[in-house]
């Protein structure tokens, strides 16, 4: 089939590595975003489908706005019989949407309708989920509002980051991608509707949900935990005013307020004890200021937190 992708991240790699791979379509074009400064120096970088898709010599476009008609006429140029989306970044218009004569399918890293938007693996983790998964979908106007043409679903342990999760759940959709598109080609893919009354939404992640908030419960403060590593990280004031980062946690009661929150209940080889609006929660790895991620005990050994002291 021939086929146009549009993505971004490394999430989406996985999908258009796996359709290369397969050899048996035809991809027309990458479309990516244009290449952006990142970083502390401001680099100019470019993402990570398009470094992908130069190392196979696939031709690639970057349109700062899908929008236009000039880039509504390189697709009819293309003639695409399919468009395949992933975490791409620009909605798509209805011109563009009609375009392919199999339309246009998105990969989307949640079980629909829930976990429509930006940042549904955060989301997942953030609010405890048990499962996630990924859903295949028809694309329309709406935000992952489209008809879904097929699921997968995976297990989320309590330990589980969101780091470790994407990177299930990006080679999951990649499979499953495959598989649809071999049943629209056969005119066995079905579309069912999204039920609206369980759509829930996932808005972008942004710095300012970075810091923890003692006055939380300890299962709230372990999910962001891990639903920020490793990006865009959680973090902590230590009583001199300089930030710790927290990478990894551990519940040690979910009942019971053992302190003022925040409080510093014990520190030990396993880790630094703190109390939470709702139980105690173990920080088992940290980062301070200027220094690389460790464990906790390595940061206790330093006697740089006593039991009693405040985190803010």
């Amino acid at each position: 089939m021939k086929i146009v992708f549009m993505g971004t991240p490394e999430f989406a790699v996985a999908s258009l590595k796996a359709m290369v791979e397969s050899g048996q379509h035809e991809i027309a074009a990458v479309v990516t975003q244009p290449d952006r400064p990142k970083g502390r120096g401001h680099k100019v970088m470019m993402s990570a489908v398009k470094e992908y898709a130069l190392s196979q010599n696939l031709p690639v476009l970057q349109p700062e706005r899908v929008k236009t008609p000039e880039f509504l006429e390189a697709l009819e140029e293309l003639a695409p019989e399919l468009i395949v989306v992933a975490a791409f970044g620009q909605f798509l218009p209805k011109s563009l949407l009609e375009l392919p004569r199999y339309g246009c399918i998105n990969v989307h890293a949640s079980l629909l309708p829930r976990y429509r938007g930006a940042a549904p693996i955060h989301y997942a983790i953030l609010k405890g989920e048990k499962e996630a998964g990924v859903t295949i979908m028809q694309m329309d106007v709406g935000m992952d509002t489209g008809a879904m043409l097929a699921k997968t679903a995976v297990p989320v342990t309590d330990e589980m980051t969101q780091g470790q999760l994407h990177d299930i759940l990006k080679e999951r959709g990649a499979q499953l991608l495959l598989d649809t598109i071999d049943q629209l080609a056969a005119g066995t893919a079905k579309a069912v509707p999204q039920p609206e009354q369980d759509a829930t939404y996932a808005s972008l992640i942004t710095r300012d949900m970075e810091k923890l908030d003692w006055s939380k419960s300890s299962r709230e403060l372990h999910n962001q935990i891990r639903a920020f590593d490793p990006w865009p990280g959680s973090f902590t004031l230590l009583p001199s005013g300089k930030r710790l980062k927290v990478w990894a946690s551990r519940i040690r009661s979910e009942q019971g307020q053992l302190g003022a929150p925040g409080t510093v209940l014990e520190t030990n080889p396993e880790g630094i004890l703190v109390a939470c609006g709702e139980g105690s929660l173990e920080i088992t790895q940290c980062q301070p200021e200027g220094k690389k991620r460790m464990l906790a005990d390595q940061f206790v050994n330093g006697k740089s937190l006593e039991p009693g002291e405040i985190l803010a």
